[in-house]
């Protein structure tokens, strides 16, 4: 009785493994046929040194075994894209753990400042009751769902002005990051190649609704 189910053991084992070959198989053939399709080129294999490539990204200097794989490359519009699927591990032993998401990063022409747009969470809404809190807009509908951060607040109320927020309400939500050159945005999960177009647009939208007066601003700094 236990050798066959050692053998069971063995063959469920197996046959998750298999699966999963045939479903990574399967999504890169996926995201290759959208890249192809938007003129960009796709590269499934292993890339080491993102996180020195972006260091104002925390989300891509968590934990070890850091790499980005599926990478897609090119131009979108008129601005430069890396998207990617990215791995990294915390934790040792029984406590080990695999991470993987999926991030999308356009290169801005005009200089950006950091600045944070995320979910806000149960524990955001915690802080903000004991005192931490984050920046605050006249959209309560806003406010409520995201959680906003900027060493300059300046910065975040003249590129969160109503329109962009608006845009950002009926969109997909992501995480999106400025860096003072790149805005990022990635969520947990690896997506799937529609949602990477829809992250994307998230952040080139964002871009586009850059005030005129605030590329003047940068553009002269």
């Amino acid at each position: 009785m236990q050798g066959l189910l050692i053998i069971l053991f063995v063959a469920f084992i197996i046959a998750v493994v298999v699966f999963s070959s045939m479903a990574a198989a399967k999504r890169r053939k996926e995201l290759g046929a959208w890249a192809a399709g938007r003129g960009l080129t796709f590269d499934s294999s292993t890339h080491h040194g993102m996180d020195d490539q972006f260091p104002e990204f925390p989300c891509l200097r968590q934990g070890s075994s850091r790499y980005a794989y599926n990478v897609i490359s090119g131009t979108w519009g008129e601005r430069p894209i890396l998207a990617f699927d990215y791995h990294y591990v915390t934790g040792s032993g029984k406590h080990r753990h695999t991470h993987r998401f999926s991030a999308v990063i356009l290169r801005s022409p005009v200089p950006l400042k950091p600045l944070l747009i995320r979910p806000e969470s149960f524990l955001d809404k915690f802080a903000e009751f004991v005192g931490f809190d984050d920046i605050d807009f006249e959209s309560a509908e806003f406010s409520s769902r995201f959680y906003v951060k900027s060493p300059d607040r300046k910065w975040a109320y003249d590129v969160l002005h109503a329109r962009a927020m608006e845009m950002l309400l009926g969109s997909d939500t992501f995480t999106i990051q400025f860096d003072w050159q790149h805005a990022m945005a990635y969520r947990s999960g690896t997506f799937k190649p529609a949602e990477f177009e829809s992250a994307t647009e998230v952040v080139a939208g964002l871009l586009d609704l850059l005030p005129e007066y605030l590329v003047q601003q940068q553009t002269r700094a």
